[in-house]
């Protein structure tokens, strides 16, 4: 993550012993307005869909991600140019043949720091547009290889090391191997950052060959926005809700809890755990 992405603080640490000044790195939260532009080469308008807190850092990626999870893009070739306007502004160009939904954009594209898009509605909404599903029981992770994808998140993780205040989403193959990883303040913004960078680089959707792993828990939003990008296995180190399962049943998608150490639960789809 570029220098933005921390800022250094003086902050007083009391013990039994005592008082003790020092300087702190805490991570950076900004808001980011997420803009489109759309229509024919004659008649371009321009449109606020979101705003989102997030610690600034790979905002492209944050930006196609995001717009992919809502079903506004389907391929990154949709979006013919993603550029800043200032330093937490963005405009996406999309491409003049794309329909866009202005009301739909405008009763569903809400988010923050601790959640996307969230309910019961959003649940039906998700059904209703264009999103992949998984290939029935494939791929398989056996166990062990889950069991050591926790360490190596954080291992990866650059600037939680530094901060602690950052989450962390990543793809990994069925061997285990990292292929991409990405941080923000908000678990949902970490997860389009990384679902964007996939786009970016020429993955080849659905993104079915991938388990994606987040550091925190496993809620609503994190499971709709794998189901769109038909990613079969969705791991959390933390507990799931009870949406979040009620998504991954209905789509097809492992679902796994409470990774840590040598321990998880599975709460949906089990028969691709070897």
């Amino acid at each position: 993550m570029p220098l933005p992405a921390i800022t250094a603080v003086q902050t007083h640490t009391l013990t039994p012993e005592g008082a003790d000044e020092h300087t702190d790195l805490l991570v950076v939260e900004e808001p980011l307005e997420i803009r489109i532009a759309y229509g024919s080469a004659a008649r371009r308008r321009q449109l606020s869909v979101a705003v989102t807190m997030r610690t600034p850092g790979d905002d492209e990626d944050l930006a196609l991600g995001f717009l992919f999870t809502e079903g506004v893009v389907q391929r990154a070739d949709q979006a013919t140019d993603i550029r800043m306007l200032s330093d937490n502004t963005l405009v996406v160009e999309l491409a003049p043949s794309l329909p866009v939904d202005t009301d739909r954009l405008k009763r569903h594209l809400f988010t923050s720091s601790s959640c996307g898009v969230c309910g019961k509605a959003s649940l039906d909404a998700v059904q209703t547009v264009s999103c992949y599903y998984p290939t029935r029981g494939y791929p398989q992770w056996s166990r062990e290889v889950i069991f050591r994808l926790p360490e190596r998140l954080r291992q990866a993780q650059a600037t939680f090391e530094v901060t602690g205040g950052l989450h962390a989403s990543a793809l990994f193959d069925a061997e285990g191997r990292l292929v991409l990883l990405r941080e923000d303040i908000g678990r949902h913004n970490a997860t389009d950052k990384v679902i964007g960078a996939a786009l970016h680089r020429g993955e080849v959707l659905p993104l079915r060959h991938y388990l994606l792993l987040v550091s925190g828990r496993a809620g609503f939003e994190l499971a709709q926005k794998a189901a769109m990008a038909g990613i079969p296995c969705l791991a959390a180190v933390g507990a799931p809700s009870h949406l979040a399962v009620e998504m991954a049943q209905g789509s097809g998608m492992t679902l796994i809890g409470f990774l840590r150490g040598e321990r998880f639960n599975i709460y949906s789809h089990p028969e691709r755990i070897l």
